[in-house]
């Protein structure tokens, strides 16, 4: 249960710092508001990054051909 947890937080960890180099060099084009909406977006789709690639692990795991498009 743990482990899961875990994996997907360093996904979502990941996905946020690749997309936070992103902010950083536009940055001086955004206002307050703008930045605000960067951050729940990063916060948002590293989530939904995180969890699509769990899901496809574990239909990995639970197929024995390996194949995950059913």
């Amino acid at each position: 249960m743990i482990r899961p947890v875990f994996l997907t937080a360093a996904l979502t960890g990941a996905f946020c710092a690749v997309f936070a180099v992103v902010v950083e060099v536009v940055t001086d084009l955004f206002g307050l508001w703008q930045l605000v909406l960067a951050s729940f977006l990063s916060g948002a789709l590293g989530s939904l990054f995180a969890q699509t690639v769990i899901r496809a692990w574990r239909k990995a795991d639970a197929d024995p051909s390996g194949e995950t498009d059913t």
